[in-house]
């Protein structure tokens, strides 16, 4: 449903000028603490979903893609100038949705290299959106890479240099080493500003009030390439079948009591 498959009339097929960007989000344990030296702030991740709500606002034209990493990348949203269904999408986001931990923004520089469409001309870039802790690879050679490809990379900065605890649940924990010390999670802005400049993009402070119009700037440095843009009919809409499906789903769950489905009762799904 979230997919948002459309089949039928296309309302206008049109030419426009704009740009791809692949968003590389952080989503790894680190991105729950607080985004400022206030210990009880907004975390990372929350302060990471209002920036890019505004920086797609600010797209226009162009399309955009987003990948979420942690120990590994995943794509999330395909190439697209979509925008509504890129909104929806950053909504449901959160840190369990990457199940290996750790920060490997290389792989996830690499990803967003490989998601771009083949067109030749067309100017890219990709944002990443971390803490710039980064555990499991090498970020500097991914972008490097990159930048042969004529790849603009641009970071955002998450988190505060003096150091955030991580914390689980809603009972006041905060996650320990293997020693049951609270692990501190520190903004390593070095790291993020080296990958930065070997994308030959800007690195920008995610606290700053100006992040999204610098981020939006500096995309604009970028020659943009006619993309095809295409507007659908409402009655093209094919969500609305699966909402019902799930819907029914939901209500055949309620009154499915174990009781009145005794053969269920047989299979023992979590023994060995």
């Amino acid at each position: 449903m979230l997919a948002r498959p459309r089949a039928g009339a296309k309302e206008e097929v049109s030419e426009v000028q704009g740009i791809e960007v692949m968003i590389c989000l952080d989503v790894s344990n680190s991105m729950l603490a607080s985004s400022t030296d206030d210990p009880r702030g907004v975390s990372r991740l929350q302060r990471a979903k209002l920036v890019l709500e505004k920086l797609i606002d600010k797209l226009d034209n162009d399309k955009v893609g987003l990948i979420v990493f942690a120990g590994d990348a995943y794509t999330q949203l395909p190439i697209t100038s979509d925008f509504v269904s890129a909104k929806m999408f950053l909504n449901s986001i959160s840190t369990e949705m990457v199940p290996t931990q750790g920060t490997a923004i290389g792989a996830a520089i690499q990803m967003a290299m490989n998601s771009f469409t083949p067109e030749e001309d067309m100017q890219r870039a990709i944002i990443v959106i971390t803490d710039g802790e980064n555990f499991e690879d090498d970020p500097l050679a991914a972008t490097q890479e990159a930048a042969k490809r004529g790849i603009q990379v641009d970071v955002i900065g998450l988190g505060s240099t003096k150091g955030a605890l991580i914390p689980i649940g809603r009972n006041g924990q905060y996650l320990k080493d293997d020693s049951g010390n609270p692990v501190t999670t520190r903004l390593d802005e070095t790291m993020a500003r080296k990958i930065a400049e070997e994308g030959d993009g800007i690195y920008v402070s995610g606290a700053a009030s100006t992040v999204v119009n610098d981020v939006d700037e500096q995309l604009k440095t970028l020659a943009t390439s006619s993309l095809e843009k295409i507007n659908y009919t409402a009655s093209a809409e094919q969500f609305p079948v699966f909402a019902w499906i799930a819907l029914a789903f939901l209500i055949l769950d309620i009154f499915m009591l174990d009781r009145k489905v005794g053969w269920l009762k047989k299979i023992n799904f979590f023994s060995k």
